[in-house]
């Protein structure tokens, strides 16, 4: 009977052992969890959950009972330590030895660390699994602290809101000129700068941190420019690195991620990669790309499924993720950057409008905010690689199904 091993219990892995099944595949499910959860999905950790909307166990992505009525084997707490591709097997630190036919890497990605004096105080806090939601809701929801944000990506900007709302002071330090700078660009890097400003946030922008002070815990953030902002409570958000470890021993080819091709095969015989962790060949854009958002984890889970079932899979889903922040609820699809040109359709003093990114002519992303039901069209209009006038982009009496062609 073949056996399936599947390295990672994030939502990647739980929807492939998912698909599997749907599949009709019958062999053995073997499902490697490195954390002491039933496998959860991420995006509640600085939005529902953390926010107290919704209950911890709303974030998994099947209810604990399920992984043994469909026959996956799933072990929590347990770790893959070793890789041998040559012999397809899997060494647990647990000591266990797996064989497998075929072998999933959806392995995810840990946050970045900050490398400065200070990092190891007690309160400075990284967000990542649930155990860490956990904590820092703990900590939020008390009100009345100082907490300084270090870092104004997603991550730390979904946290702001969450202290703000429950009534802290909350400053936020980031390097780059504008919130999102490298995500968004200036532009609307000014949009989130603003709307957190206008709800009380203090944000210090194009300086970095120096140092985390405090004796035992942490009491206060040095900045580069010598301001030291007091703090009970810091929160680190500086982005994720892939956890590439156990394919880079293996030998695989690893590149900012693994590198898969379309199907999400890595350069070892029956081993695949999806998820976080994976910098896969995209039809779409022609290039390998590492997609850190949650549904490329959803889709791509799957996809690495259908793939290891011996289907044709070219694994090319338009890039999307969202964000909730205050009143402003965002979604984004594709891939933009800061040197392309963003215009709007709608007025952005409304609150309501979408913003779309264009490189030669073509629309790369867009982002609707406050505006829903537009993300097949906007997603369609990315793929149709069109060059549309910009008189038409922007205006709203056009439906965008129009200009899709």
């Amino acid at each position: 009977m073949e056996t399936f091993v599947l390295i990672g219990g994030g939502l990647a892995g739980a929807k492939a052992a998912e698909a599997l099944r749907a599949q009709g595949f019958e062999g053995g499910i073997v499902l490697v969890a490195e954390e002491p959860e039933v496998p959860y999905e991420r995006p509640p950790l600085s939005k529902g959950y953390l926010l107290g909307s919704d209950d911890r166990e709303k974030a998994r992505v099947h209810e604990a009972g399920w992984y043994a009525e469909h026959g996956v084997d799933l072990r929590t707490g347990v770790r893959a330590v070793a890789l041998d591709p040559a012999g397809h097997r899997v060494e647990l630190d647990s000591g266990e030895t797996l064989d497998y036919s075929k072998l999933l890497l959806a392995t995810g990605s840990s946050a970045r660390r900050i490398p400065v004096p200070g990092a190891d105080l007690d309160g400075v806090r990284y967000l990542r699994t649930l155990a860490d939601s956990d904590r820092l809701l703990a900590d939020l929801r008390e009100g009345g602290r100082r907490v300084v944000v270090v870092g104004a990506g997603w991550i730390g900007l979904e946290v702001t809101a969450a202290a703000r709302g429950y009534g802290n002071d909350v400053a936020v330090v980031e390097p780059q000129p504008t919130p999102l700078f490298q995500a968004l660009g200036p532009e609307m890097g000014e949009m989130f700068a603003f709307l957190h400003r206008q709800h009380g946030v203090h944000l210090r922008t194009g300086t970095g941190v120096r140092e985390f002070r405090g004796d035992g815990a942490v009491s206060s953030v040095l900045t580069d420019g010598g301001d030291e902002l007091p703090a009970d409570l810091v929160l680190v958000g500086v982005g994720a690195a892939p956890n590439t470890a156990l394919a880079e021993e293996a030998g695989l080819e690893v590149d900012g991620g693994v590198v898969t091709d379309a199907a999400l095969r890595t350069s070892a015989p029956d081993v695949y990669a999806a998820g976080d962790v994976a910098r896969s060949f995209h039809p779409l854009y022609g290039r390998h790309v590492r997609v850190e958002h949650w549904a490329n984890a959803l889709n791509g889970g799957p996809a690495a499924a259908r793939s290891m079932l011996g289907q044709e899979v070219s694994y090319d889903r338009v890039p999307y993720f969202f964000t909730d922040q205050y009143d402003l609820g965002m979604e984004y699809s594709g891939l933009g950057g800061p040197d392309d040109t963003v215009v709007c359709r709608g007025n952005r003093e409304d609150g309501e409008f979408i913003a779309f990114w264009l490189s030669g002519g073509r629309v790369v992303a867009g982002m609707n905010v406050n505006v829903w039901d537009v993300t097949g069209p906007i997603q369609k209009l990315i793929r149709s690689g069109r060059e549309v006038p910009v008189e038409l982009l922007t205006d709203p009496a056009v439906p965008l199904e129009e200009l899709t062609g």
